[in-house]
């Protein structure tokens, strides 16, 4: 499922070269004014949608290194479950503070920031001292790297509402990481708890 993930990942990232752009940026960029004119589904085809190489390398890559081993322990139907609620909470995250925080409406997302922040959450959870490398190369127990993304992203979006114009989409990563302890310590957690009874 992951494969299928990334590859649906690349072939949104082929349409943005080759097909007209107006179409592309009204139906795979989401924001609260795309929902009020009625485009609900850009909840969803903006989790799949990236218009430059390094944000779709970034995110596939980290996809692939964490989000394998949640599907071998999830199963892909359920993992698959999983990463779109993750994206879609990560869409409505960026709605939510774009227009209250932000007081930004059309300010528009893509990418799968959202979905892969709670991967990282679910994964740092379950194995929170395995070492992960923080940008590449800074050896860290994986919950300590996670603290850090978080705290990143609650800094970077205080700053915005202060009028940082950073183009990062901290509210989708916040949206997407609540999801991810929503579902570890709702679902995974007393499931992991019933088996050592």
């Amino acid at each position: 499922m992951v494969d299928l993930i990334i590859r649906l990942n690349i072939v949104v990232f082929i349409f943005w070269i080759f097909i007209d752009t107006d179409f592309m940026v009204d139906n795979f960029l989401v924001s609260s004014r795309s929902l009020s004119e009625g485009r609900i589904w850009t909840l969803v085809t903006s989790i799949f949608s990236h218009n430059m190489f390094f944000h779709l390398l970034l995110n596939m890559f980290v996809l692939y290194g964490f989000a394998r081993i949640l599907e071998e322990i999830l199963g892909p139907k359920n993992f698959f479950i999983f990463y779109l609620i993750s994206g879609l909470m990560g869409s409505i995250g960026h709605c939510l503070t774009s227009s209250f925080l932000l007081n930004d409406p059309g300010l528009q997302a893509l990418g799968a920031s959202g979905a892969i922040s709670g991967v990282l959450v679910v994964f740092s959870l379950m194995f929170p001292m395995q070492l992960v490398f923080l940008l590449g190369f800074l050896p860290l127990p994986a919950i300590l790297a996670t603290v850090l993304f978080i705290g990143s992203d609650v800094w970077g979006l205080i700053a915005q509402s202060k009028g940082s114009r950073i183009p990062i989409g901290y509210g989708a990563h916040l949206g997407g990481a609540l999801s991810g302890f929503i579902y570890y310590f709702l679902i995974l957690k007393p499931i992991q708890y019933k088996r050592t009874e």
